[in-house]
């Protein structure tokens, strides 16, 4: 199996996203249309939210494969003249942010090679908890891997039974891994959809006049114009040719394991996924917060932007005005010379700043959508604190992260979650509050309208779907490929 040609890219130290998660990936893939590479930098640019190191696009036309991807935000990969090279009416894009392997060019997706006269493009967002296993059995085999992506794994269980067309090769690949997946990829002449059993992650299905589109997000679909048609199901491979789109589901369906954390955090406001408004959900986690603790306070504050609509909730169903006193600066950049030691703060408050005449001698109810490892809200209500408030209550509109997740967000290890270590109180103080509460699970699951057995909750109740088995989330699998880095 040979790697397909990369272009050359000089190395970009990644953006941290300042709110303690990472996000994790996006996947866009066209069928059908003669613009199909601009159509999925577009959509890749409505994903963008979900992965800020890399961006890549590989395209057909139905007889060359091309491909680009480097070190970046979508705007800063792509330009006219390079969509321009990267002809044909089918594509599929992919914007990433690691959750196994490292950030590097050679980690970048779309993954593409070139095998027994066919080529493979893949694009995943999620994360396979039995990659250590396989790799290993493959190694052993004889494979010899390009990356220290889990994604790759995919690649080569495909390569192995190509042979006997892509429909069988992914059926087989997907009684193998474990773990969660939502994958594109293209060949010469078809484009191809599938997700995990469980469905932790979120995909679409669109159409654009006669193209088709699959999509990470509604909120991609909505850019380019095109109609959301339907999610592809969980355990459902999709495929989309010459003679129009066809699928067939390799599972009969026993529960869900959607993960409640895209919903709460990772989408976009404006996508539908798992078949609900995520800004809808949002609002109701801020009313359920409403309904479970009652204060005395001047004012609602959001931390934006994910803890705006849940804020919003909260604001209505309490009564008490919301203000919008926390400014993001939209401007951040990828990398900026980094601060002095006397400024051990500025990498929060270059992204956020607290109007003073707003919170001065007021009782403050900030709504934040949820707290990782606390290091950032600290610094947070810090600013708030210096800017005279009297009082500052915090509400979290999800329940206390105590265990790791294996799925796809970056923190794979109790160590790095705050209430893994300590109690409520114990947070509150921390974070030199007045008060704190978390929403209960309960009243999170009810604010879906859907029964609990649909999500994936284990990051709060430790509860996984899929056993993790030796799985440690990236840093085994690196440690596990290091000689490749």
């Amino acid at each position: 199996m040979r790697p397909a040609t990369l272009p050359t890219q000089s190395f970009v130290t990644p953006y941290e996203n300042l709110s303690g998660i990472r996000e994790e990936c996006g996947v866009f893939g066209v069928w059908g249309h003669p613009e199909a590479a601009k159509l999925a930098y577009f959509g890749l640019y409505a994903l963008q939210h979900r992965g800020q190191e890399s961006a890549g696009i590989v395209s057909s036309d139905g007889k060359t494969v091309c491909e680009y991807k480097a070190m970046g935000l979508v705007s800063e990969v792509f330009n006219e003249a390079r969509l321009s090279e990267l002809r044909g009416h089918i594509s599929v894009g992919h914007v990433r942010y690691s959750t196994t392997g490292s950030s590097s060019l050679h980690n970048a997706q779309p993954f593409c090679v070139r095998h027994a006269g066919c080529t493979l493009a893949l694009a995943h967002n999620g994360n396979l908890t039995n990659a250590h296993e396989i790799r290993t059995e493959l190694e052993a085999k004889g494979s010899i891997f390009q990356t220290t992506m889990d994604s790759e794994i995919i690649v080569h269980l495909l390569a192995k039974t190509h042979r006997n067309g892509l429909e069988d090769a992914v059926s087989q690949a997907m009684e193998v891994v474990k773990g969660a997946y939502s994958v594109l990829i293209c060949t010469e002449k078809m484009l191809v959809g599938f997700r995990d059993p469980l469905g932790f992650r979120p995909l679409c299905i669109g159409k654009l006049g006669d193209a088709y589109i699959l999509s990470s997000e509604t909120c991609a679909l909505d850019l380019v114009e095109a109609e959301y048609i339907r999610d592809v199901s969980p355990g459902e491979i999709v495929i989309i040719d010459e003679n129009g789109l066809r699928s067939f589901q390799t599972t009969q369906k026993k529960r869900s394991a959607n993960c409640i954390f895209e919903f709460i955090y990772f989408a976009r406001p404006d996508s539908q996924i798992f078949g609900q408004n995520v800004y809808g959900f949002r609002k109701e986690l801020g009313c359920a917060l409403a309904h479970e603790v009652s204060l005395d306070a001047d004012v609602v504050i959001p931390f934006p932007d994910s803890g705006n609509y849940a804020a919003l909730g909260y604001a209505q169903a309490a009564n008490i005005p919301l203000e919008l006193a926390v400014i993001r600066n939209h401007y951040v950049g990828r990398t900026f010379i980094q601060p002095s030691q006397g400024m051990r703060d500025f990498a929060v408050r270059v992204k956020l700043n607290p109007v003073k005449d707003v919170l001065k001698g007021k009782r403050v109810v900030v709504v934040e959508d949820s707290i990782v490892r606390g290091t950032t809200s600290k610094t947070r209500i810090k600013a708030i604190r210096e800017c005279g408030a009297k009082e500052i209550s915090m509400l979290v509109s999800c329940p206390p992260m105590r265990s790791p997740c294996y799925y796809g967000i970056d923190f794979s290890s109790k160590g790095e979650l705050i209430a893994a270590k300590q109690n409520v109180e114990e947070i509150r103080r921390y974070l030199t509050l007045d008060c704190l509460h978390y929403l209960s699970l309960e009243a999170m699951v009810k604010a879906s309208k859907v029964d609990a057995g649909q999500f994936c909750l284990a990051c709060f109740n430790g509860d996984y779907p899929v056993d993790p088995g030796s799985c440690t989330g990236k840093f085994q699998l690196e440690a596990a490929a290091k000689k490749y880095d």
